[in-house]
């Protein structure tokens, strides 16, 4: 049996300016394809839950193939983001054309199962982990059934986790390789479509996994920069002290996505530089409390707001450079918030930034609240969902003012100037701390 595993990549901007913008600022699109050209983390678990005797080709598809082109497979899967999600659905349609039939998944599948139902011969809905297997015992007997679940909670457990096929992905030329070590983020942005919508509560796995994938991915690609596929993995201190002193001896280099309480712990920090953290992104979202208000349902961030300065300085003078995402077109956002947000990224001292506009997300308390407010500029608009097209109706400002403060305020951001006055005086910071040590 050939199973043919095809992760739908790359993501383009639709706006014609935004898109010509990216040419000649090239920090504004860096991220973006960072993210798109990381390996489907996703489908390599999904190899690994495939029985051993199945001859198993993952791929990885920015441009559809046309029918006569395509792969010839007993099964396929495919699995994309929101943005390239219509593109995959063809890709989908095209095989089964052909006779092959088809299986989608991922989050959007997850979130729009009667969508996808359209385009496959089967779905997988929240994760693979307690349905590929099932799946595949039900194809091989000819019975495979419309729609597999996955487990929302356990997939960590013994009996349900697997380690990915990073094998996979031996000889092929990564900058950067995924590894998860947790599900869901307790924060629940309003906006988030993150993992937290295909499962039950934050779910941590267990330290010893983590460093057995870990040497599992220097065995494949070699000394490739690690990136943590996680929500917030620094969420639960005590684990994050552990898990940074079993990997310090495995000389990484590595990036996650945490949330700003990691400056709370000057351990942790100590303990983040000496197990290889090179940088860390941070959702600040906005600059102050007032444009924090109603972004999660406990104000978590909102209360943060006013010590954002402070956290950044703290963990900047590790060495470790903070990446903060800041959402444009919040409700409490006016035409006047790009200029506060360019001053505060000046004053701040952050290496890095990642300028992005509010997106709702399928299946995402945003969406449905947009949509029952009737400020969607469409009712599907998934190509559009690349963070920087704008796809709905601001609060306080019109789209017109929203596109073109987004613009202006990625002009100032991520000139080269600009950003080589960041990168100079980061640079100060570390030789500093490295006085004093």
């Amino acid at each position: 049996m050939r199973l043919g595993l095809i992760a739908m990549s790359g993501v383009r901007v639709r706006s014609k300016a935004l898109a010509d913008m990216g040419v000649t600022l090239p920090q504004f699109v860096h991220r973006g394809e960072v993210i798109a050209s990381l390996p489907s983390l996703g489908l390599l678990t999904v190899a690994a839950l495939t029985p051993e005797d199945v001859e198993i080709t993952y791929l990885e598809i920015d441009t559809l193939p046309d029918v006569g082109d395509l792969e010839q497979f007993d099964l396929v899967g495919i699995s994309s983001f929101t943005a390239r999600i219509e593109a995959a659905y063809t890709l989908a349609d095209r095989y089964r054309a052909i006779g092959v039939p088809v299986v989608l998944g991922g989050l959007h599948v997850s979130l729009m199962p009667e969508e996808a139902s359209a385009h496959a011969d089967s779905i997988v809905i929240d994760g693979a982990e307690g349905a590929w297997p099932e799946l595949m015992r039900d194809f091989r007997g000819g019975r495979m059934k419309p729609v597999y679940k996955g487990l929302r909670k356990g997939v960590f457990a013994p009996d349900a986790y697997v380690k990915p096929r990073f094998d996979l992905i031996r000889g092929r030329d990564y900058n950067r390789v995924a590894v998860q070590t947790s599900r869901g983020c307790p924060i629940d942005c309003e906006f988030c479509a993150a993992s937290l919508r295909i499962t039950s509560s934050f779910q941590q796995k267990p330290v010893d996994l983590v460093v057995d994938e870990l040497r599992a991915v220097t065995e494949a690609v070699g000394t490739a920069f690690v990136e943590f596929a996680d929500d917030n993995t620094f969420v639960n201190k005590r684990w994050g002290k552990e898990f940074l002193r079993a990997i310090a001896p495995l000389d990484l280099r590595w990036f996650t996505e945490t949330d700003i309480s990691a400056a709370d712990d000057n351990d942790l920090l100590d303990a983040m530089r000496e197990a290889g953290c090179r940088q860390i992104l941070i959702g600040l979202e906005g600059t102050s409390q007032a444009d924090l208000a109603g972004l999660d349902p406990h104000g978590w961030k909102a209360r943060r707001a006013d010590r954002y300065m402070e956290a950044i300085d703290r963990i900047q003078s590790r060495g470790i450079s903070v990446n903060g995402c800041f959402v444009m077109g919040l409700d409490t956002h006016t035409p006047e918030t790009f200029e506060h947000v360019r001053d505060f990224i000046r004053q701040s001292g952050l290496l890095e930034t990642q300028i992005t506009v509010l997106t709702p997300f399928p299946g995402t308390p945003l969406y449905r609240r947009l949509h029952r407010e009737k400020r969607l500029l469409a009712d599907r608009f998934w190509d559009r969902c690349t963070l920087f097209d704008v796809t709905f109706r601001p609060r306080l400002m019109s789209v017109d003012e929203l596109e073109a403060g987004a613009r202006w305020l990625f002009s100032e951001v991520y000139s080269p100037p600009e950003f080589a006055r960041r990168r100079r005086r980061f640079m100060e910071i570390a030789k500093q701390r490295r006085r004093v040590a």
